[in-house]
């Protein structure tokens, strides 16, 4: 995901051997609060540890964050990703940790993709069996090569990523910047509905476009983003060649956790998160404000108060004004108008485990698999089929929405969405019986109903650009008031690219750049971090 707002090589800064930054001695050992033990908060935790500070990550629930693995009751060990469940190679950074903690991954089982076996697509109450694209009736080709079209010609997509792949910097600023001021009040769908590509053809084409979409199945639920948004993710791959993690991806900032790396300054070997933490992170933060000694101050749930030198702030925006007590001059009126207009999608998840994967079972009657990977119009929306091998349970992960389809389920308990979620896969497989199938209790999850994120991810709306252009800067500029001082942004939704882990982890390596110079260091011998290249690789900024 190089690009194209700030086209920072995060792999190459995080491999170089020179290390992410250098502090002076007295700045070493000084205690950092880090609000939130995602992915974000403990990769910063992690690389600030390195370079001989001593994080304090406090977490309101437990380590992981959206990075979450829910094993089944009674189970052996099967889980349910509820949050991340896929992760495209061109998530570099993040393939960092996962390569450096040891995690194995095997390819993920979107629609048509060779990892699947087969595919089903019902729309409008007809069925489509597919092996691949070309199994499908012609329509599906025709929308397919539309969208392509229709990129190419409003949105120079096979020049960015020539750009991309050769790591242009110019030529990237060249295409990407007019785009951002020609598109940031574009919605997804005003984008495809004034293509050429996509005007040529039916109501219909655009329908099965917004139903079946592209990569991970459909995307109509991100019509009202903005175009942006979609942008960045078809640029840099980043819905296509998904990736999962065996044995789970909350593996990650948990092994991240207890890892005592041997490259650490000032402290002793075998030193790990864990073991400056006595085994766990501090509980849940109620209040940030500006300390009697010019930190920041933290309050956790329990009243206790800490001042630090400073302060990594990793939890969704929203908590600032709706669940933690944030002192208000912390952040300038516009950074506060930025958190607040930021918006985020609706997401749930529900999942069942099965004796074992039957949907390999093939059909004698018609030769076909007797379940497969499917997307619909129905309330399921998109069904995942999981297989872990011969003589393990399956998961089934029976439905995964976002925005409006995610609210129908909010108000459910568990039983009554597997029985409607059921019902509507019984319509599309009527003489498949999955209830005989399922073993123990299902496991389900809609994101805006935790209080600790109120929302799965952001999605940025038409007109926000200017929002998030100030959200990811905050590490880089307007911190010179002294009440700003010392706090620093990090987040998926502080970067450009919400929804996908590498942006979590590449704004926590902006957030350790920041710290590292606010205590009087630097950067590595010949190892620039973001704060060097910020002058020439600075988003664009629109006019006011």
């Amino acid at each position: 995901m190089f690009g194209p707002d700030f086209p920072f090589a995060y792999d190459d800064f995080l491999k170089h051997p020179a290390g992410l930054g250098r502090l002076p001695d007295a700045a070493k050992g000084t205690r950092i609060a880090i609000v939130g033990g995602g992915i974000s908060g403990i990769v910063a935790a992690y690389e600030l540890m390195k370079l001989g500070l001593h994080p304090v990550v406090y977490e309101a629930d437990r380590i992981g964050g959206r990075l979450r693995s829910e094993p089944f009751p009674g189970g052996d060990g099967t889980l349910a990703e509820l949050g991340a469940m896929r992760f495209p190679p061109s998530s570099r950074a993040l393939y960092h940790y996962i390569d450096k903690m040891g995690l194995e991954t095997t390819p993920f089982p979107n629609p048509l993709s060779p990892a699947t076996p087969s595919t089903v697509i019902e729309l409008g109450g007809q069925r489509h069996y597919a092996r691949t694209l070309a199994d499908l009736p012609p329509v599906f080709a025709e929308v397919a090569e539309a969208w392509r079209a229709a990129l190419d010609e409003g949105a120079d997509f096979t020049a960015m990523q020539a750009a991309i792949r050769a790591r242009d910097i110019a030529r990237i600023k060249a295409l990407w910047n007019p785009q951002v001021a020609r598109l940031d009040e574009d919605s997804f769908y005003g984008f495809i509905c004034r293509s050429k590509a996509f005007s040529a053809l039916s109501w219909r084409h655009r329908e099965i476009f917004g139903q079946v979409g592209f990569g991970t199945g459909g995307w109509d639920t991100d019509f009202p983003n903005s175009m942006l948004e979609i942008l960045r993710v078809i640029y840099t791959n980043a819905d296509e060649d998904h990736r999962s993690v065996t044995g789970g991806i909350e593996q990650l900032p948990r092994r991240l956790w207890a890892d005592a790396p041997a490259d650490i300054a000032h402290w002793p070997a075998g030193t790990s998160l864990a073991t400056l933490h006595g085994g766990n992170p501090r509980s849940a933060v109620a209040k940030i404000a500006r300390g009697i000694g010019g930190g920041v101050a933290i309050t956790d749930r329990w009243g206790n108060t800490e001042e630090f030198a400073a302060a990594v702030i990793t939890c969704q925006v929203w908590l600032l004004s709706a669940r933690i007590d944030c002192e208000e001059r912390l952040f300038s009126a516009p950074m506060w108008m930025a958190m607040e207009r930021t918006h985020y999608m609706q997401a749930s998840k529900t999942f069942v485990m099965v004796d074992r994967p039957f949907w390999k079972d093939v059909d004698p009657a018609t030769g076909r698999d007797t379940m497969s990977m499917t997307l619909s119009d129905r309330l399921t929306r998109g069904t995942y089929l999981i297989d872990q091998g011969e003589g393990r349970p399956g998961v089934i992960c029976l439905s995964y929405t976002w925005n409006d389809d995610a609210l129908k389920w909010l108000s459910l308990p568990v039983d009554e969405r597997v029985r409607l979620m059921l019902h509507s896969l019984a319509q599309i497989y009527p003489g498949v019986d999955i209830r005989r199938h399922i073993v123990g209790r299902p496991i389900t999850v809609s994101w805006e109903q935790d209080p600790n994120f109120m929302g799965a991810f952001k999605a940025n709306l038409p007109g926000h650009y200017r929002y998030q252009r100030l959200l990811f800067s905050h590490f880089a500029e307007g911190r010179e008031a002294p009440d700003h001082a010392g706090l620093f942004l990090a987040g998926d939704d502080i970067s450009w690219t919400a929804g996908w882990a590498e942006g979590a982890v590449t704004t926590a390596l902006n957030a350790v750049a920041g710290v590292v110079r606010h205590l009087g260091g630097g950067s590595a011998p010949g190892n620039p971090d973001p704060l060097d290249r910020w002058a020439d690789l600075a988003p664009v900024a629109l006019p006011e």
